[in-house]
């Protein structure tokens, strides 16, 4: 644009930047010669000067002086683009002068006062009509300015409201405005590492609303915003949870193949660190392996007495094996419930099975004993089923997440054929943790095919288990092969073996649970009361037929009470009563009435129902039909007799299934005491019955004492199994103490004087049901006194003790320790359904015995197990920690809302009772889970993310909180308190910026002397970031400090920072923030409340100091627009900046002329907004008075 007689190109030649790059390293290594330009001197190209106004874009550069402009303003917003603001005010200002813009020659001088010369070369360009621009310097015009312009406007609340329409938030739940603003600054793109670029006051209010977005994040934010706000545990969280489910963080690292053959038991694959976390005071878990533990031979002690001679003495000893094996083989089913889904196999390696061992060792020498020598009789098959049970413990090891197929499950079949039985039960496991659907249909037909009565009872029941409730046509198919009634009448009879039947009928209710299907049910119905057959096909154990048609019939209508749609005409809950009391047999409907008209050859049932082998399964479908419904129609049917003679109509153990099955119906009645336990038993038998702790018997002739001990205890029972149902998985402490003393007491009366008349079995039956009882309510709980009782239990092996009893000791003791602590019980339907088969009250009297109740049934448990244990991990070290979490309940009709604390890791109640979860500080940052808008968050394996607050120790390696760094700082009153050892902060904190700067610039050295106050600084700043969590604030502290030494020394060449400070200043005095702190006194200070006045009060000194000093004739000067030294631009400049004085050219419009005092400055002055503090300083000035009022 400019032209004269030298031409363009050689005045870039001539100037400043040419030189430079001649002088560059980069110029002499490249060997280039230096251009020869005639040197050109200011003067005679400022008189040649002249303008060409004919150029292209000469009518242009107001609108280019105006886009530098703006370029200019966004530089400054950008602390690494210095040099290039720098590099651009030259240009700027000579521009603005040939413009004739003196307030943009002003505000340029403002910012860089040592580059902006009072006088120069003017060009004078005409305006014209440009109006592209005002007269006024304009500081906010690109995209980034508006941006932080609206943050700025946002905290000082001068247009709040704006942001609500630019923000969109219709998938993020969001309440204040921090967080509107951040979730916007994530949606429009802004980085953690755009804010680090942005000068320290601009940057301030931004910070702030993270700050504030820190302490109260909401669960549900997207993973952009947490890592925003700087909270990678919830990052981590929203990532984990879109993840596919593979291997946890607490999944156990143990390679199978660590531990040797001989000492696997089966349980080497437990994740201990999370044990030893939940129960770390004592060796519980260690206590319970051993108990459960089947691979290792027991210990036989029996004492050779002198008249037992050898051959005796090793028949005892057997015998004596015998004794403990039956416990042997109860243990596995227990061991299934501790290991339950606890690893993750590889699928390149076998599933390890522990053995089944059946040897013992006699002291002193350690002998072996065994069964297999032919010196006493034992069962034949008697390990059958116990080989089972230990291939399905071994099977539910396997957590669901686990990546197996089809191929793996094969290759685990095994070469041997005794082994087939334990790869029966694997089968059935896979089916309950849901990976039997992966298994080809090929593969099934071939197992069945084969005829293994084991494996087609595990294929059955795993097949209808992962296809729980959904009316799954091939596996119907597959099932009704096996049930006789579900076949065509025409069809040919098979050979089904009846186990095998049990098992098929458990299966359809399991696959049609909940569908209330009319043609299924029809048929379960009039399968409870199928009559033995005329061949004796249907003679033996006809019990554990009639039972599974009575679940089976149970788990379809689960739940429909009187809602059965399109089964008026079958009048299930009459035929049900009917089966339960007894009555003449009605006409069989249906297709197979035909097989039901011969009698049995060998039978003789007559017309009648036989109660006996009808009333147990009839009993819990009714249960199971009405549960939950509060029908107290149907359970008067139920009421115990309330005479002696309808008492002897009714088996004592039958009144157990009536009471358990009346209170289930009247589910919301149940109450955790003992008075309600005792309200169920009727009151002849409460004012008749014998007290077991007597020594003598009353005597009476009209009452059977006999029977009316034998109806109370059962009563009892089954009102304590109610009550474990109702309370399972709670540790409702109510529940445990009245089902507590229930156990001790029976415990008591079995070894009472008079316990004969009650009869030992019955007692130990109800022992075991009260104790399973308690573990239900227990669940997971691990509980010490449960604990005990097991383990006394455990030691019992003589007497009445058998296998039955055994096994249900161990699955009370499974239970307690569900799935390592990991899991507990729910009370859903679905769940009450699947316990009622587990936990049925009759338990085998030896391990082959299935005439009650098939064996198989008793792992269904895992239907009605959910993990509820929530593990807190640190986000930083990936390992499981302690964190305190405030639990708040729903409201409900027994309890108004109410909050708990809980010290996780900890089993959660179920889900649905709570309303939130919220991590507890002060060590940890908090977090408020609603679970009003979602349980996603827990479902994740129970893994909750935690990060852990700067300066704070983990709740495991400081449990009482005295080592922390503010408590150190609160025990240590004295001035060193704030000057703590860098090198400890490596325990506090794991930011590497920190670290680096503890390391050198904290560390005190030899002869320190005058560094000695910047080391305290630095020092007291370090630990300030630190207790607070605001680390990114340490450049601004560093940066305000060195400015200020600056403006000391005199030294300022530019006043960006100062402009900082005056930002920060006028930030934390707002009305806003004072507002937020009184509203949130609880909340941590962003920036030291002690360093901010430090500041504006060192600052104020120095420039008072300076006008005193000279500086007042500088400002006179100025603001009459004359010339001043240049050795005062830079103060004078800071001066004008820190105290917002107004340009020379805005002085005469308010018509200063004749002011006498201060009242009146002040009111002329209002409309420039000019801050009283400044005014102060510059009264003397105005009023012609020689001594400024410096405050």
């Amino acid at each position: 644009f400019l032209l004269g007689k030298y031409l363009d190109w050689e005045y870039l030649l001539n100037s400043d930047y040419h030189q430079n790059v001649e002088s560059h390293l980069l110029n002499r290594s490249l060997c280039l010669s230096p251009l020869e330009v005639s040197q050109m001197k200011d003067e005679d190209f400022s008189q040649n000067l002249i303008l060409d106004s004919s150029t292209l874009l000469f009518t242009h550069i107001p609108a280019i002086f105006f886009v530098l402009h703006l370029v200019y303003e966004e530089l400054k917003l950008n602390t690494l683009m210095g040099e290039g603001i720098r590099s651009l005010v030259g240009l700027l200002v000579q521009l603005a002068r040939d413009l004739k813009l003196e307030p943009y020659v002003d505000h340029y001088y403002r910012d860089y006062p040592t580059l902006v010369r009072t006088a120069g070369q003017v060009c004078t360009i005409d305006q014209g009509k440009s109006i592209i621009f005002t007269s006024e310097p304009n500081n906010c015009s690109s995209g980034s300015m508006l941006l932080l312009i609206f943050l700025l406007n946002f905290y000082f609340k001068i247009i709040q409201k704006n942001l609500l329409f630019i923000c969109d938030f219709h998938s993020t739940s969001v309440s204040s405005l921090a967080e509107r603003l951040v979730v916007w600054m994530t949606n429009v793109g802004f980085t953690l590492r755009d804010l680090e670029t942005l000068p320290f006051g601009i940057a301030l209010p931004i910070r702030d609303a993270i700050y504030h977005c820190r302490e109260q994040p909401a669960s549900d934010w997207p993973e952009a915003v947490c890592l925003l706000i700087g909270r990678q545990d919830l990052s981590k969280q929203a990532c984990e949870g879109n993840l596919p489910k593979g291997k946890s963080v607490l999944s156990s690292d143990v390679p199978s193949g660590t531990e040797t053959e001989e000492e696997d038991d089966g349980m080497n694959d437990m994740n201990q660190e999370v044990m030893s976390l939940i129960w770390s005071e004592d060796l519980r878990v260690q206590d319970v392996r051993r108990l459960l533990q089947s691979a290792h031979p027991v210990r036989v002690n029996v004492v050779q007495y002198p008249e037992l001679s050898d051959h005796e003495f090793i028949e005892e000893k057997e015998n004596r094996l015998l004794q403990l094996c039956q416990r042997t083989m109860a243990l596995p089913v227990g061991r299934g419930m501790f290991t339950l889904f606890s690893y993750h196999p590889v699928p390149t390696e076998p599933l390890p099975i522990p053995k089944l061992n059946l040897t013992g060792r006699a002291p002193p020498r350690n002998t072996t004993v065994d069964l297999n020598s032919g010196n006493i009789d034992v069962p034949p098959n008697m390990t059958s089923w116990a080989s089972f049970h230990n291939g399905v413990a071994a099977g539910l090891k396997i957590a669901p997440a686990s990546q197996i197929d089809s191929a793996w499950i094969v290759y685990n079949k095994p070469k041997h054929a005794e082994l087939a039985n334990e790869y029966a039960g694997f089968l059935m496991a896979l089916g309950l943790n849901g990976h039997l659907t992966k298994l080809a249909t090929l593969n099934i037909h071939d197992y069945l095919t084969k005829g293994h009565e084991m494996t087609s009872i595990g294929l059955l029941l795993g097949v209808s288990a992962a296809k729980l409730g959904t009316m799954d046509m091939s596996i119907t198919r597959l099932l009704s092969i096996h049930i006789p009634a579900l076949l065509p009448p025409t069809s040919t009879e098979l050979d089904v073996p009846h186990n095998v039947q049990v098992a098929a009928v458990v299966g359809i209710g399991l696959v049609y649970q909940g569908t209330a299907h009319r043609h299924t049910a029809e048929v379960l119905l009039a399968e409870i009361g199928r009559p033995p057959g005329p061949e004796m096909e249907y003679c033996t154990d006809r019990e554990s037929y009639s039972l599974a048609a009575g679940l089976a019939l149970g788990m379809v209508c689960l739940g429909h009470g009187s809602n059965l749609i399109g089964m008026s005409d079958l009048n299930v809950p009459e035929q049900l009563y009917q089966y339960m009391v007894g009555g003449h047999r009605r006409f069989q409907a249906g297709m197979h009435r035909e097989k039901h008209k011969s009698p049995s050859y060998q039978i003789k049932e007559g017309d009648t129902i036989n109660v006996d082998v009808t009333c147990p399964g009839a009993t819990l479908a009714l249960a199971m039909i009405y549960l939950k419904t509060n029908n107290r129609s149907i359970a008067d049917w139920l009421r115990a007799p309330d005479t002696m003679y309808l008492l002897d109509f009714v088996k004592p153990e039958f009144l157990l299934l009536r009471t358990l099955a009346r209170c289930l119906i009247l589910w919301d009645d149940i109450l955790p005491n003992s008075k309600w336990v005792d309200s169920n038993v009727p009151q002849i038998i409460r004012e008749n019955s014998i007290s077991l702790s007597e020594i003598e018997l009353p005597c009476s002739e009209d009452l059977n004492l006999e029977t009316l001990s034998q109806a109370h205890v059962y009563i009892i029972a089954g009102a304590c199994l109610s009550l474990g149902f109702r309370f399972a998985g709670s540790e409702n402490l109510s529940a445990f103490n009245c089902l507590h003393k229930f156990a001790k007491d029976f415990m008591t009366y079995l070894s009472a004087p008079n316990a004969s008349v009650t009869g030992p079995y019955n007692l130990e039956t109800c022992l075991s049901v009260v104790l399973l009882s308690l573990a239900m309510v227990m669940a997971g709980s691990g509980n010490l006194k449960v604990l005990q009782l097991c383990r006394f239990l455990h030691m019992k092996t003589g007497g009445e003790m058998n296998y039955g009893f055994h096994l249900a000791h161990h699955m009370a003791l499974g239970l307690l320790f569900l799935g390592g602590g990991r899991y507990s019980l729910s009370t859903s339907n679905s769940s009450i359904a699947a316990l009622l088969c587990a936990l049925y009250p009759h338990f085998p009297a030896h391990s082959t015995d299935n005439r009650y109740h098939l064996q198989a049934l008793r792992h269904l448990y895992v239907l009605a197990a959910e993990p509820r244990l929530l593990v807190p991990v640190d986000v930083d070290t990936n390992m499981p920690c302690y964190a305190l979490l405030e639990v708040t309940y729903k409201g409900t009709q027994w309890y108004e809302q109410t909050k708990e604390e809980l010290m996780a890791p900890t089993l959660l109640p179920e889900l649905h009772l709570l309303k939130q979860i919220k991590v507890k500080g002060p060590r940890y940052w908090e977090l408020l889970i609603d679970l009003s808008k979602g349980t996603q968050h827990l479902k994740y394996d129970g893994v909750l993310y935690v990060k852990l607050r700067a300066g704070q120790l983990s709740y495991k390696e400081d449990p009482m909180g005295w080592q922390s760094l503010l408590a150190q700082t609160v025990a240590n009153r004295n001035s060193e308190a704030r000057a703590f050892k860098p090198e400890t902060i490596s325990a506090f904190t794991s930011d590497p910026a920190l670290l680096s700067f503890a390391e050198y610039f904290c560390k005190p050295t030899v002869n320190m002397g005058q560094k000695q106050e910047i080391l305290d600084l630095f020092s007291s700043v370090l630990y300030e970031c630190v207790t607070q969590e605001t680390p990114e604030m340490l450049p601004a502290y560093i940066a305000m400090d060195q400015a200020m030494r600056r403006l000391g020394r005199r030294e300022m060449s530019e006043t960006s920072e100062l402009w900082q400070i005056k930002l920060v200043l006028e930030f934390f005095s707002s009305r806003s923030h004072q507002e937020r702190l009184q509203n949130h006194p609880k909340r941590g200070l962003f920036m030291n409340s002690e360093f901010l006045p430090v500041v504006k009060c060192t600052i104020d000194n120095t420039l008072d100091q300076w006008l005193q000093a000279g500086g007042d004739v500088c400002v006179h000067a100025y603001l009459s627009g004359q010339l001043f030294e240049e050795s005062q631009l830079s103060m004078l400049a800071c001066f004008l900046v820190y105290h917002s004085v107004p340009a020379p050219w805005h002085l005469p419009s308010i018509g200063l002329e004749g002011s006498t005092s201060f009242a009146e400055l002040l009111f002329k002055f209002k409309q420039l907004k000019m801050p009283v503090r400044a005014l102060l300083r510059l009264a003397p000035l105005l009023l012609g008075n020689p001594q400024p009022m410096v405050m």
